[in-house]
Parts: C-alpha cells; structure tokens; sequence
C-alpha cells in the first residue's frame, strides 16, 4: 500500500541531430562529426546539441585536405601525420584496419569488449539460428559445440546486414575474404580483432584460408593475437616473412609464459592488455625475445576492473628500453601516466607501407632516356601536339638529370628553365588519385 503519493517530472526531449557512425558518407569525400548532448549538472536542460570535435571521421585524404567544421563553417589545413591519424578505418590505436574473416570466442573473458561490442549488433540471435538456409556447420577442432559458416552476408527482416548473426559464436565469413585485396596501399591490419582465429575450437582449414588470403596480398603488414600461441606451430603459420606479425596476450604473471610458445623465425609480439598486475620480476626474458610490445589498461565500465600501477608500467618500459624494443601505450593509459610520457612506438617494419601492381603502374613509369623506374612527380612530363591550338597530349617522362642533358644538347641552357627544373616537380603526381 502506497502511503505517499510521489510526484515525477517527466524530462523534456529535445530534438537534436543524429550521432553519425564512424566511418558513414565517407564516399562522399567531406567530414562528418559525431554529435552529443552537453546538459546543465543540475537542471538536466540541453546546453549545447552541437558538433564536438573529438570524434571526426575523414574522408577522401588528397594532398591538401580541408576539414570543414560545422561551427561557424571554419576550415582547418591538416599536415600530412594528423591527416594518416584521422583516416584510420580502425579505433584500435596500433593498426590501420581491421579485417574479421572469423568472429567468435569461447574463452569468456569478463574484460572483453568484443563480446560486449558483439551483443550490440547481434540481433535476434533466436531468430537468425531458425534460418537454417542462410547458413552451414562444421564440427569444431577441439570437439565442442559446432561453429558456422556463412557463405553470404546473412540479412534481416528490413535487408540489413547482420554482422554478428549468432552472437560470440565463432563463425567464418567466407565473403570476407577479399578485403585485403579492395586496399590499394600497404596498410597495418589487425586480423581478428573480434575472435581469437588460433582458438582451440577453430577447424585448421580456417586459418589456412586466411593465411593462403595474406599470401596473395604481400603489399600490407598482418596482425594475428591469440591467447593460445601453441597452435601457431601447430598449424604451421608461414614464418621468415617481414609482413606477418604473431602475438599473444599477457595479463598477469600467471600467463605470461605464453610468450615461449611465439613461432621462431618470425617477428614476435606481446599485448599486456588489459595489464593486471606486475609481469616483470619473473619474466625479464621475454624483453629479449619479443619485437614489440602493446600496453594498455582495462577498459568498460565495470566497477571491479583493475586499474594498472604506475610502478607496473614503468617496469616494462625500462626493461623493454634496456632490450631495445619499441614500446606502444594505449590511449586508456593516459589518465595514470599522462599524455606527456606517452609512448606510441612501432617497429621499423610497420613503419613502411607498400602500393598495390595496379596503383604502382599509375603512380611510376620509366625515364624515356635512362629507363630508370621513377615516380610521375619526380619526374619531368613531357607533352606533344601535332597542330596549333590542339590540346598537348603526355607521351613520356624523363628525370631531371637526363632532362637537363637533353636541353644541355639542344642548346636550350636557358637560367629560366633550369631553375624551374630544381624548383618545380612538373607531372602528374598522388593527388590524381
């Protein structure tokens, strides 16, 4: 029985403009900025609905972007460095990309965000499991529940593509597997960021399609991470290869033996994420073995999530210095070491991204003279016409020095001309594209 009657004020909605995905209208080549509510700590009233400037996307990166903002239409110059930083298709702070051909773990961590991220686009998973048509099993490696495989995006009632149509269930997404090839420059892809692709449970043939995909597409870095780096060899990744990148996670002192288990012969990571607790007093060696090392602290909202100590992170960073290994920090390390000791360190091998046959046979040509393979923008165009008033039409290049020569031999030793040599790159360059 009620004895008070209590008196609720309903909240006033007010309309405010849509949060835009990342990544959306990025075709259309202009950038679109994530919207919020600011309210008063008080009266909860909306103060501002506008635009903030933390969350953009950019797209269409060209030698002189322009970011247009929407308060008072300002525009702002990128350089090059914060312009690779904004096109990063990944919110994963270490690689550029992230390709998912598997998705699905049965490790059942509490601190994982992929699961977490997984049941916001899963749909009815009930539903999705009764259309039997859209989709195959096959027996799993380590005997356990079945795993499913999609020969096709699997849609719903509206036409909109489930990404994860039976949750955190592993399951192959068989049309993913061109991804790779749809890149034209040389990229850092995380594989499997929503799954553990080396898990027990995995069938093999799996991870021999993936690593037969990397094969056929050199021109990018390959990032795999596992907490079961046993099957790397058990598997028989392919090793010796500057481009392939094996990992494991470390959380505690407890796993941190994992790293004995990294394939020989290849470069070698470890990802101390979320760290919680002090792994270095009893595993100094695996400073001298590993060529990278990830850092960062557990993310979510769970009130009994460990927060790393300072004197943690600073253990590994003075022993991964000692052993000349770069170190990358995530930006959830911020609040506890601040933003001025930040470490954001690749290896030399990240660091350097290669072009596809196809954008290579646009960007470079041979010099007419030496034959020397060179870029277009380096070089000199050389144009032709046949009559007066005819548009010129490009027939070849040619390098400086051997553009110098030529004129030099015609007695064309013109000031006017060789200073705009050495001053000017003539020709079409990366900005056609």
């Amino acid at each position: 029985m009620m004895k008070q009657a209590i008196s609720l004020r309903v909240p006033r909605f007010v309309a405010r403009k849509p949060i835009i995905k990342h990544g959306t209208y990025i075709k259309y080549g202009f950038a679109i900025m994530r919207h919020q509510y600011c309210t008063c700590p008080r009266c909860r009233s909306v103060l501002n609905a506008g635009p903030i400037i933390s969350q953009t996307t950019v797209a269409n990166a060209v030698s002189v972007l322009i970011l247009l903002m929407f308060n008072g239409k300002r525009k702002f110059r990128l350089d090059a460095s914060e312009r690779r930083r904004l096109v990063n298709k990944s919110k994963i702070e270490w690689c550029d990309h992230t390709w998912n051909p598997i998705t699905g773990c049965r490790h059942k961590c509490s601190y994982c965000y992929a699961r977490r991220m997984t049941a916001r686009f899963a749909g009815d998973v009930r539903l999705n499991l009764m259309a039997k048509k859209d989709y195959s099993t096959e027996s799993a490696a380590d005997n356990s529940d079945d795993v499913f495989v999609l020969e096709e995006p699997m849609l719903n009632e509206t036409g909109n593509t489930l990404v994860y149509p039976f949750g955190f269930e592993p399951t192959y997404h068989k049309y993913r597997m061109d991804y790779p090839k749809k890149l034209k420059m040389g990229n850092n892809i995380f594989v499997g960021a929503m799954a553990d692709i080396f898990g027990s449970w995995v069938p093999e043939e799996w991870v021999r399609d993936v690593m037969e995909t990397c094969l056929k597409n050199p021109i990018h870095n390959y990032l795999f991470l596992t907490k079961n780096p046993k099957r790397y060899t058990e598997v028989g990744v392919p090793a010796g290869l500057e481009n392939m990148w094996y990992g494991t996670t470390i959380t505690c002192d407890a796993d941190a033996d994992r790293f004995n288990y990294l394939p020989a012969g290849c470069n070698i990571f470890v990802s101390i994420e979320p760290l919680m607790g002090d792994i270095v007093s009893k595993h100094n060696i695996m400073f001298r073995q590993v060529n990278w090392i990830i850092i960062g602290a557990e993310t979510g909202r769970n009130k009994n999530k460990t927060v790393p100590e300072l004197q943690w992170i600073k253990d590994i960073v003075v022993n991964a210095d000692y052993n000349s290994v770069p170190v990358f920090m995530k930006d959830s390390l911020i609040p506890i070491v601040g933003e001025e000791n930040m470490r954001r360190e690749f290896p030399k091998q990240l660091q350097h991204s290669e072009i596809s046959p196809k954008l290579k046979a646009k960007l470079f040509d041979g010099c007419a003279s030496c034959k020397a393979h060179l870029r277009k923008s380096e070089m000199i165009t050389l144009l032709a016409r046949s009559k007066r008033g005819e548009q010129p039409k490009q027939f070849g290049f040619m390098c400086d020095k051997c553009f110098k020569e030529f004129c030099k031999g015609l007695g064309l030793n013109i000031p006017e001309l060789i200073g705009l040599v050495e001053s000017v790159t003539i020709g079409p360059g990366d900005e056609d594209e």
